[in-house]
């Protein structure tokens, strides 16, 4: 859902042959500890401003004006993400891909929720005539507590391989 929200607004969407796409829907769900909690004798306080502020809740008892409220929000929630991809991309039938669903690569290609299928390999492949391809890595201080303890592990490893040498050139003697 939010990988192809933010995949929406790119020039072009391109997706490997098994990438999933769509899952254009909300979901939310919340166990309900309530009964347990009432069960053991054990009382749980939840303090709010605002009427809407909390609607469900995973230890209180949740009501049925609290559950519409949290069904109206999520409703909400998913037109305002269907808005989203069809203001982005407007070959997409969204009736028929806002439903939640999910497509491999070539189906969702069908559906115009991808603009073409390649592997990132084959991309960069692609690419490779006109710039120049460069790796980039970032490697961490060590502090000098962690050199000092790399450095005492390489020597008693260089020490150790020397020993075993020691004894194996000496049984060939």
């Amino acid at each position: 859902s939010g990988g192809y929200m933010m995949a929406c607004v790119g020039d072009e969407i391109i997706a490997a042959p098994f990438a999933i796409l769509g899952s254009i829907g909300v979901v939310a769900q919340l166990p309900n500890f309530h009964r347990l909690l009432k069960k053991n004798d054990i009382d749980f306080e939840m303090h709010t401003a605002g009427e809407y502020k909390r609607t469900l809740t995973i230890f209180g008892e949740n009501t049925d004006k609290a559950r519409e409220k949290f069904q109206a929000d999520i409703d909400d929630i998913h037109m305002l993400f269907k808005d989203f991809v069809s203001s982005n991309r407007p070959v997409v039938a969204i009736d028929e891909v806002g439903t939640g669903e999910f497509w491999f690569g070539q189906r969702a290609l069908e559906k115009n929720l991808a603009d073409r299928l390649c592997t990132s390999d084959s991309f960069l492949v692609e690419h490779l005539e006109g710039y120049d391809l460069i790796e980039v890595r970032y490697r961490a201080k060590r502090s000098w507590q962690e050199k000092l303890s790399l450095a005492a592990e390489m020597a008693v490893e260089r020490g150790f391989r020397r020993l075993l040498k020691s004894e194996r050139d000496q049984q060939f003697l």
